[in-house]
């Protein structure tokens, strides 16, 4: 992967819209975006800001960042509102820390495929590890002290460790005994911890344990998260941080308002009026999420039935709205159509089922690992009356277009042994 390339996903996703274009007929389910209609409140909260036109504070205004304090105070992780910097998105945001953190990027492989482009453009070495068995997102606490041994002993200098919790793209989440094991290893290692929580509120089950590191090693973990994913607005682009205390974090967030100064200057003041009203979790907006996040569990589960039904291997989802198959059980069928890797997997799928996935390959895996991800989110309908629908159905696996959607998905993996 080199610099000067757009983002996978993000390629995917304009190469499938070109198509759709055309007229092709192709079931999206490459590119992570959830696709439910806007909660109206937030509409209404980005018209009350559109006044708010002038430049604010490099690292968000006040009213935000307490929402976003409060926001972290609720999830056992006391906060003071100058621990946070917002930012248009929580990518510029993981950028301008990868710029601020000296040394080089340990990651999970696979990982989302933004931080190592990232690192690269920075001049920074990337030294993956491969997740465990249990879970993605956290690189195998069995192998990462090796990793980093042999690193630093060839004359690397892995000090970042991003994890991302829950994950994308396997739509696991790390229970808390790991991430545990994790941080006494960063701690023993010296990594700083850089935890991308933009899923935590997309947790399927609201029972299970979710365990951030920053509450195991608060003096050396920074917090990422936004509102793409919870409340589907990707496209407005709001992000924020939290910070260590101490020096180190002092240290760190004035570094990353430094390159926010340069590089994006303040979040726009109506998507603070947002952030401000999001953040602050009233009612109505919790429990909108909830029943969003409802949805995602039960399509995704229903998605991997399908896949494992198939004859496919997957960890069984627990968060966000991803699957990350692996097809290795029926790597001899599969060579029998030329597929030997995952590029040819994913080209396979496009153009032999209509049905595009995102290859393993882009998201740092083996190449010949017949692994990809697909996102379930793609799978609730293609209007915003139908995915309003998905929203509102006590069983929306019974809906015209859910139900037809998750059968062209279980039709692909038949057509793709045709």
């Amino acid at each position: 992967m080199t610099t000067r390339s757009i983002s996978p996903n993000m390629a995917l996703d304009q190469l499938i819209i070109e198509r759709k274009a055309r007229g092709e007929d192709i079931l999206h389910l490459g590119f992570g975006e959830s696709r439910l209609p806007v909660f109206p409140a937030l509409i209404e909260r980005l018209m009350a800001g559109a006044k708010n036109s002038a430049y604010g504070p490099v690292v968000g205004g006040l009213a935000a960042r307490r929402a976003v304090a409060g926001w972290f105070d609720r999830r056992r992780l006391p906060t003071d509102p100058g621990q946070i910097v917002l930012a248009p998105g929580s990518k510029p945001l993981l950028m301008a820390l990868q710029m601020s953190l000296p040394g080089d990027l340990v990651v999970p492989r696979p990982a989302w495929n933004t931080y190592v482009p990232q690192a690269v453009a920075l001049g920074k070495r990337v030294h993956p590890v491969p997740i465990p068995e249990a879970c993605g997102g956290v690189p195998d606490p069995a192998l990462l002290r090796g990793v980093v041994e042999d690193a630093r002993a060839a004359g690397a200098n892995p000090r970042i460790m991003i994890l991302t919790l829950p994950d994308n793209p396997t739509g696991t989440h790390a229970p808390p005994a790991l991430v545990r094991e994790l941080c006494a290893l960063a701690q023993e290692l010296d990594l700083v911890i850089i935890s991308d929580e933009i899923y935590r509120d997309v947790l399927h089950d609201p029972r299970e344990p979710f365990l951030s590191p920053a509450e195991i090693a608060p003096e050396r973990t920074v917090v990422t998260t936004g509102l793409s994913k919870n409340l589907a607005i990707g496209g407005w682009r709001i992000g924020a941080a939290r910070f260590p205390e101490g020096p180190l974090g002092e240290d760190i967030r004035a570094a990353v308002a430094a390159a926010a100064s340069e590089v994006w200057s303040n979040l726009a003041g109506p998507m603070q009026e947002v952030a401000a009203y999001a953040f602050d979790e009233p009612p109505e907006l919790t429990e909108h999420i909830a029943r969003s996040t409802r949805l995602h569990g039960i399509v995704a589960r229903r998605a991997h039935e399908i896949l494992v039904k198939a004859g496919g291997a997957c960890r069984p989802p627990t968060g966000a709205f991803y699957l990350y198959p692996d097809l290795e059980p029926l790597r001899d069928a599969l060579a029998e159509h030329g597929v030997t890797d995952s590029a040819s997997l994913a080209h396979r799928f496009l153009e032999h089922t209509g049905v595009a996935v995102l290859g393993g390959h882009h998201l740092g895996d083996l190449p010949q690992a017949l692994r990809f991800r697909i996102a379930t989110c793609q799978l609730y309908g293609p209007t915003e009356e139908a995915q309003q629908e998905a929203l509102d159905a006590a069983d929306p696996l019974q809906l015209p277009y859910v139900s037809q959607a998750l059968s062209r998905w279980e039709e692909s993996l038949v057509r793709l042994f045709r």
